[in-house]
Protein backbone atom coordinates (compact mmCIF):
# COMPACT_ATOMS: atom_id res chain seq x y z
CA UNK A 1 0.00 0.00 0.00
CA UNK A 2 1.31 3.47 -1.09
CA UNK A 3 1.08 6.37 1.52
CA UNK A 4 -0.38 10.09 -0.55
CA UNK A 5 2.03 12.45 0.49
CA UNK A 6 1.45 15.66 -1.57
CA UNK A 7 -1.68 18.03 -0.82
CA UNK A 8 -2.62 17.27 -4.81
CA UNK A 9 -2.71 13.74 -3.86
CA UNK A 10 -4.85 14.67 -1.28
CA UNK A 11 -7.29 17.45 -3.08
CA UNK A 12 -7.40 14.85 -6.48
CA UNK A 13 -8.66 12.03 -4.29
CA UNK A 14 -10.99 14.18 -2.09
CA UNK A 15 -13.16 15.57 -5.59
CA UNK A 16 -13.61 11.63 -6.09
CA UNK A 17 -16.67 10.00 -4.29
CA UNK A 18 -17.48 9.44 -0.97
CA UNK A 19 -18.11 5.69 -0.35
CA UNK A 20 -18.69 5.15 3.54
CA UNK A 21 -19.40 7.17 6.24
CA UNK A 22 -19.65 6.69 9.81
CA UNK A 23 -20.08 9.19 13.22
CA UNK A 24 -16.89 10.20 13.01
CA UNK A 25 -14.91 9.46 9.98
CA UNK A 26 -15.09 9.30 6.35
CA UNK A 27 -13.90 7.58 3.20
CA UNK A 28 -13.20 9.13 -0.18
CA UNK A 29 -12.17 7.28 -3.40
CA UNK A 30 -10.62 8.32 -6.36
CA UNK A 31 -10.49 5.02 -9.02
CA UNK A 32 -7.29 4.65 -10.62
CA UNK A 33 -7.22 2.90 -14.64
CA UNK A 34 -4.65 -0.51 -14.98
CA UNK A 35 -1.58 1.95 -15.42
CA UNK A 36 -2.19 3.79 -11.83
CA UNK A 37 -3.56 6.99 -13.47
CA UNK A 38 -6.54 9.13 -12.39
CA UNK A 39 -9.15 9.31 -14.60
CA UNK A 40 -9.99 12.95 -13.96
CA UNK A 41 -7.50 15.58 -14.25
CA UNK A 42 -6.33 17.48 -11.25
CA UNK A 43 -5.70 21.12 -12.73
CA UNK A 44 -3.47 23.42 -14.98
CA UNK A 45 0.13 21.69 -15.37
CA UNK A 46 -0.54 18.47 -12.96
CA UNK A 47 -0.91 15.13 -15.25
CA UNK A 48 -2.80 12.57 -13.08
CA UNK A 49 0.36 9.95 -13.77
CA UNK A 50 2.53 12.11 -12.05
CA UNK A 51 0.35 11.90 -8.89
CA UNK A 52 -0.17 8.06 -9.18
CA UNK A 53 2.77 6.29 -11.06
CA UNK A 54 2.88 3.45 -8.72
CA UNK A 55 -0.53 1.42 -9.34
CA UNK A 56 -1.96 -0.25 -6.81
CA UNK A 57 -4.22 0.97 -3.61
CA UNK A 58 -3.52 4.39 -2.06
CA UNK A 59 -4.20 5.17 1.26
CA UNK A 60 -3.88 8.94 2.90
CA UNK A 61 -5.44 9.70 6.54
CA UNK A 62 -7.01 13.20 7.13
CA UNK A 63 -6.79 13.93 10.94
CA UNK A 64 -7.80 18.42 11.48
CA UNK A 65 -7.08 20.04 14.96
CA UNK A 66 -10.37 20.94 14.95
CA UNK A 67 -11.56 17.91 15.29
CA UNK A 68 -8.27 16.20 17.18
CA UNK A 69 -6.74 19.74 19.28
CA UNK A 70 -3.55 17.63 20.54
CA UNK A 71 -0.77 16.05 18.48
CA UNK A 72 -0.66 12.72 20.28
CA UNK A 73 -4.23 12.11 20.10
CA UNK A 74 -4.34 13.40 15.83
CA UNK A 75 -0.84 10.46 15.58
CA UNK A 76 -3.00 7.72 17.85
CA UNK A 77 -5.78 8.49 15.29
CA UNK A 78 -3.43 7.85 11.96
CA UNK A 79 -1.84 4.91 13.46
CA UNK A 80 -5.27 2.90 13.55
CA UNK A 81 -6.50 4.22 10.48
CA UNK A 82 -3.32 2.75 8.74
CA UNK A 83 -3.17 0.17 10.86
CA UNK A 84 -6.75 -1.06 10.09
CA UNK A 85 -6.34 -0.18 5.90
CA UNK A 86 -3.77 -2.92 6.10
CA UNK A 87 -5.71 -5.53 7.21
CA UNK A 88 -8.34 -4.40 4.62
CA UNK A 89 -6.02 -3.84 1.89
CA UNK A 90 -6.44 -7.15 -0.03
CA UNK A 91 -10.24 -6.38 -0.56
CA UNK A 92 -10.15 -2.51 -1.71
CA UNK A 93 -10.01 -1.85 -5.32
CA UNK A 94 -6.87 -0.37 -6.70
CA UNK A 95 -7.56 3.05 -6.19
CA UNK A 96 -6.78 6.45 -4.16
CA UNK A 97 -8.38 6.37 -0.99
CA UNK A 98 -8.65 9.33 1.81
CA UNK A 99 -9.89 8.50 5.23
CA UNK A 100 -11.00 12.16 6.66
CA UNK A 101 -11.86 12.39 10.63
CA UNK A 102 -14.90 14.65 10.48
CA UNK A 103 -16.17 14.98 14.19
CA UNK A 104 -14.31 15.18 17.43
CA UNK A 105 -14.49 12.21 19.86
CA UNK A 106 -16.22 13.08 23.22
CA UNK A 107 -13.57 14.77 25.51
CA UNK A 108 -15.50 13.74 28.53
CA UNK A 109 -15.60 10.46 27.57
CA UNK A 110 -12.42 9.81 26.64
CA UNK A 111 -10.36 12.24 29.08
CA UNK A 112 -6.95 10.86 28.10
CA UNK A 113 -5.73 12.22 24.97
CA UNK A 114 -4.16 8.60 23.85
CA UNK A 115 -6.19 6.36 26.43
CA UNK A 116 -7.08 2.47 25.35
CA UNK A 117 -10.48 3.11 25.65
CA UNK A 118 -10.17 5.98 22.73
CA UNK A 119 -7.81 3.93 20.64
CA UNK A 120 -10.43 0.57 20.80
CA UNK A 121 -13.32 3.03 20.18
CA UNK A 122 -11.45 4.72 17.05
CA UNK A 123 -10.19 1.10 15.86
CA UNK A 124 -14.01 -0.38 15.91
CA UNK A 125 -15.64 2.75 13.85
CA UNK A 126 -12.63 2.41 11.37
CA UNK A 127 -13.21 -1.67 10.80
CA UNK A 128 -17.02 -0.59 10.38
CA UNK A 129 -15.86 2.26 7.83
CA UNK A 130 -14.05 -0.28 6.05
CA UNK A 131 -16.63 -3.13 5.76
CA UNK A 132 -18.76 -0.29 4.24
CA UNK A 133 -16.31 0.90 1.59
CA UNK A 134 -15.33 -3.16 0.74
CA UNK A 135 -19.26 -3.93 0.13
CA UNK A 136 -19.39 -1.05 -2.64
CA UNK A 137 -17.80 -1.52 -5.53
CA UNK A 138 -15.85 1.24 -6.69
CA UNK A 139 -17.99 3.37 -9.94
CA UNK A 140 -15.09 1.81 -12.54
CA UNK A 141 -16.39 -1.64 -11.78
CA UNK A 142 -20.08 -1.09 -11.27
CA UNK A 143 -21.53 -2.10 -14.69
CA UNK A 144 -23.87 0.66 -16.55
CA UNK A 145 -27.33 1.06 -15.48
Amino acid sequence: MQRLKTRPQFQATMAGETVARTAHFALHRLALDAGGAAPVTTGPGTSPQALFAVPGVWLGALVPKRWARRAVTRNAIKRQIYGVASVFEPGLPQASHVVRLRAAFDRKQFVSACSDPLKQAVRAELQQLFERAAARPSSSSRAPA
